[in-house]
């Protein structure tokens, strides 16, 4: 009886150990031990993230949805701009915007979409194991979207470097799903630089922010220098969104409980009433409606 107590008490304990530290760890303990990146590392950030945000407008000239201090962006200087109706769901909505202030051509790619379904089959084509690219292991669907976006964007990019000169850096980013996206297209281009005028690799950089998990340890560390991840902290709409299409498809009371009590557990009662408040608003509203909820929401 002593032995069973004793072990009893010993598994509570480890138990209890467990979800202290599970319910207490926060994203910043990843990066403590991290040098702190330069005023100059740091500097394309900020800018590149509101190229990405601009790509959720229609008009960049009339913002709906501009970001503080607005997106000090020239419309002028949008080489092109693609929509859902054009990539037909085989890639997220991208803009090539030459920034002529900073001598930079950028292809900014939008995060997922939480009302288009083509995204989330995007995002859920994937085998673990299933793709080899460069030595190593991608996702599947991810990479189907960045090869269909280069052999699309390729003549373009290509004719926007050699108008603009050498002195032109090719900056490649996205957000969430955009940033798979992004990341893949980066390989790709290092490695087929000649269909792009020859551009030196130093030249070539690629901004993933809040991104997908989509190559293996090998390729992230050889191409540290090319790409470039930006996190903060959890990404709590992903989660959200993934587990709110889960529910709505399923319509299972049982789903939905279990939804409300991972949520809870993980990230508190606040973001279970989020996605239960939102659902309620997202109906009826159609894609315009809930991309400005999204946008609204974005620093959740």
């Amino acid at each position: 009886m002593s032995v069973s107590c004793g072990l009893e008490c010993v598994v509570c304990l480890g138990c209890s150990r467990w979800a202290w530290k599970r319910l207490t760890y926060v994203g910043s303990y990843d990066s403590e031990s991290w040098p702190p990146a330069t005023a100059d590392e740091f500097e394309p950030v900020p800018r590149v993230c509101r190229a990405i945000l601009a790509v959720y407008e229609d008009d960049l000239e009339q913002p709906r949805f501009p970001p503080a201090g607005g997106y000090r962006m020239n419309p002028a200087w949008i080489a092109k701009r693609v929509t859902y109706d054009q990539t037909e769901g085989r890639c997220p909505p991208y803009l090539i915007y030459v920034d002529h202030d900073h001598r930079e051509i950028i292809l900014a790619i939008r995060g997922l979409n939480l009302v288009r379904e083509s995204d989330y089959k995007l995002l859920l084509d994937n085998r673990l194991g299933g793709q080899m690219l460069d030595g190593g292991y991608v996702h599947h669907g991810l990479l189907k979207a960045a090869v269909w976006l280069l052999n699309h964007e390729t003549e373009t990019l290509r004719k926007l470097l050699i108008e603009q000169g050498p002195g032109y850096k090719l900056v490649l980013a996205g957000h969430s799903l955009g940033s798979g996206v992004a990341a893949l297209m980066t390989i790709l281009v290092v490695n087929h630089r000649d269909q792009f005028g020859g551009i030196p690799r130093s030249q070539i950089r690629c901004y993933a922010v809040a991104p997908a998990r989509c190559m293996s340890l090998n390729l992230a560390v050889k191409y540290a220098n090319v790409i470039h991840s930006v996190v903060l902290q959890a990404r709590e709409l992903l989660l959200i969104s993934f587990l709110w299409f889960y529910v709505k498809r399923r319509k299972d009371d049982f789903r939905i409980l279990m939804c409300r009590m991972y949520l809870e557990l993980n990230f508190g009662g606040e973001l279970w009433f989020l996605v239960r408040s939102r659902s309620d608003e997202w109906k009826g509203r159609g894609e315009k409606g809930i991309k400005g909820v999204f946008l609204a929401n974005r620093d959740v």
